[in-house]
């Protein structure tokens, strides 16, 4: 499937200079929503995952479901001061400034098997800070998985020890 078609581009969002990829055009049909979650369960389904773990706050429309299929547990990212319980924290950059991510402290046991799950990859700054949080809690990221990927910005240079998984690369 041409996800691309599905995708609407929006200039200088969230910024002046910045080409955002809105993904609310792609979710609003049922065929390529549900393209999306089919393939990444499909491209998972043998890793013997134990949670998915995704970012705030699109990566959650689709991790739920990843999750629900892969029979295993979810895990929310969020901005500071949104999680109750007590949490891991780690800054981060992105390509229009920094941010702070939180999980919380007792969302992955040791051992466990983790997959990551955003809508897209650009600078790898959020996801890179989120796998850490995750081997800081004693996970294993198994890998990253994304809808969209901005080769341009070589987010894959980031995050060169996790295997990369994306549907569409721009």
């Amino acid at each position: 499937m041409d996800l691309k078609k599905y995708i609407r581009n929006i200039p200088d969002f969230p910024q002046k200079g910045v080409m955002f990829k809105d993904i609310t055009t792609l979710i609003k049909e049922p065929k390529p929503f549900k393209y999306v979650i089919d393939a990444i369960v499909n491209h998972y389904r043998k890793e013997k995952i134990d949670k998915v773990v995704s970012i705030e706050a699109r990566g959650y429309i689709f991790g739920g479901a990843i999750a629900y299929h892969l029979n295993c547990g979810f895990v929310p990212v969020r901005k500071p001061g949104k999680l109750p319980a007590e949490t891991l924290s780690k800054e981060y950059t992105l390509e229009y400034g920094s941010n702070i991510i939180e999980i919380h402290r007792d969302a992955i046991k040791e051992g466990e098997r983790i997959l990551v799950f955003d809508d897209l990859l650009a600078t790898g700054g959020t996801v890179l800070a989120t796998c850490q949080l995750i081997e800081q809690l004693g996970g294993t990221v198994v890998g990253c998985a994304f809808i969209t990927k901005l080769t341009y910005l070589q987010g894959d240079d980031k995050l060169k020890d996790y295997k990369i998984f994306s549907l569409v690369d721009y």
